[in-house]
């Protein structure tokens, strides 16, 4: 095993009892950069003479002093939306050359506390306003898409080319990505992880979270980033909480709502199969299976819709009026899509949110946690623009990708992906499990208890 093969709390451990220093870890991890860049192209920017001196530091202070934390002296990419002090924040696009961020993001400043080592900045589909990063191949396949908007964090993560990485998420952002490569991604509860200092692409709706090897990873991470930050104006005041999810598999107990319309509609058999066996294993684990109906699935779609187009559309006001060439086309029609919309759509779509996250908290009243698919088809052909289902219906990639994802954001509960096997193709599937608003702490238990018993072992891709 290659230092770049561990887990964050693996790396954490053998930095912690000294068998290994930061430099080592770092240096491991910017060779295997090195090696898969070129084939997979998750990186936009790689920082490794910074790195290296970063990890440096940390071994002294190590040495001195002991680490601070698990992230002492643990390399990490940062999706290039995200601001660190000195460091380009490209967001993937023209629009944003010879940009240079001025101050570290609120996510920056507190990893840069806890010791992490950044060694870049990971590629977003332009601007985050997509689902699949064309920049990026699948770590899996790379002739497949990586998913987005966070494809290059999960790719980075999934090829053993960043210990962790963090990512946001709009409408699934985080944990389409984590589940088209097999690894973990956390979407935290709206307001729980600050967003100062990261490009936004819808603020109501707009999350950071980190992408891992495996549950507890998320939990180390996530300790890390939440609290509240008055910079951020949707911040919020939530007690601190412990993440970790505890050593006892036991779910004894958890209520798991099992969606009986929306998450099971229109999946593929693959998927589906592979979900409801993993459900199984929760249920093995002393959880109750309880049938759940998801409320208002109608307006999910287009509640969704009204308020990202519009939102992204204000905040590009100004440069897509200045600088639209430099826009990708896909981008820029979404837009100039969002500049047609009226305040009396976008403020219809507020009120079907509250009515959306009002019908959502009646419905979690009955279970602890709902289990369904993360995403109903595993990665598609890179160019591929349609899936077209069982009976017919076709229906666009990005529709497809964002259709179980963004209930989670339009209600701002917590969702955790976790991968749970393999299709025939030898292609990733993940099972996304949600929570009531700050119940991360379940959510990581839940999925933790499932890694370390039922999930698939060594998943890894043949790079």
């Amino acid at each position: 095993m290659q230092p770049y093969d561990l887990t964050l709390a693996g790396a954490a451990e053998a930095v912690r009892s000294r068998r290994m220093s930061p430099v080592e870890l770092v240096d491991s991890v910017l060779a295997r950069i090195e090696q898969v860049q070129p084939r997979l192209g998750a990186y936009a920017s790689v920082a490794a003479d910074g790195a290296r001196h970063s990890a440096r530091c940390a071994a002294d202070e190590i040495a001195a002093d002991g680490p601070r934390g698990p992230l002492h002296g643990v390399p990490a990419g940062l999706k290039d939306l995200i601001d660190v002090a000195g460091t380009a924040t490209s967001a993937s696009s023209r629009v944003r050359e010879g940009h240079r961020a001025q101050a570290d993001s609120t996510v920056a400043a507190r990893l840069r506390a806890a010791g992490t080592v950044f060694v870049g900045k990971t590629h977003t589909h332009e601007f985050a306003y997509g689902l699949t990063t064309p920049q990026t191949g699948n770590a899996w396949d790379r002739s497949r898409v990586a998913g987005g908007s966070s494809g290059g964090s999960a790719v980075a993560v999934a090829a053993r080319a960043a210990t962790f990485a963090l990512g946001t998420d709009t409408g699934g952002s985080i944990r389409v990505p984590a589940a088209l490569n097999g690894v973990v991604g956390l979407k935290p509860t709206y307001g729980l992880v600050s967003r100062h200092g990261v490009t936004s692409l819808s603020w109501s709706l707009d999350h950071v979270g980190p992408i891992t090897r495996t549950v507890e990873d998320a939990a180390l991470v996530l300790a890390s980033l939440a609290g509240h930050d008055p910079r951020d104006p949707a911040s919020a005041a939530a007690p601190p909480a412990d993440y970790r999810p505890g050593p006892a598999p036991d779910l004894t107990g958890l209520r798991v709502g099992v969606p009986v319309n929306h998450y099971f509609d229109h999946v593929h058999p693959d998927v589906e199969a592979a979900v409801r066996q993993a459900i199984g294993g929760l249920q093995a684990l002393g959880a109750r299976l309880v049938d759940v109906e998801i409320p208002m699935t109608r307006y999910l779609r287009a509640t969704q819709w009204g308020l990202m187009v519009p939102e992204a559309s204000a905040y590009h006001a100004r440069t897509l009026r200045a600088v639209p060439d430099l826009y990708g086309a896909d981008v820029r029609v979404l837009l100039e899509a969002g500049e047609l919309m009226t305040a009396g759509d976008y403020l219809r779509a507020q009120r079907a949110r509250t009515l959306v996250r009002q019908a959502w908290r009646e419905m979690m009243t009955a279970v602890d946690v709902i289990a369904a698919p993360t995403v109903p088809v595993t990665a598609v052909a890179a160019g591929q623009t349609t899936v077209t289902w069982g009976d017919g219906t076709v229906e666009s990639v990005s529709d497809a990708y964002v259709r179980l994802s963004a209930p989670a954001n339009l209600t701002g509960v917590p969702s955790l992906t976790v991968p749970v096997g393999l299709d025939p193709r030898g292609l990733p599937i993940g099972m996304q499990l949600m929570g009531s608003p700050f119940g991360e702490a379940v959510l990581l238990r839940t999925g933790h208890a499932y890694e370390r018993t039922h999930g698939p072992r060594d998943l890894a891709p043949a790079l």
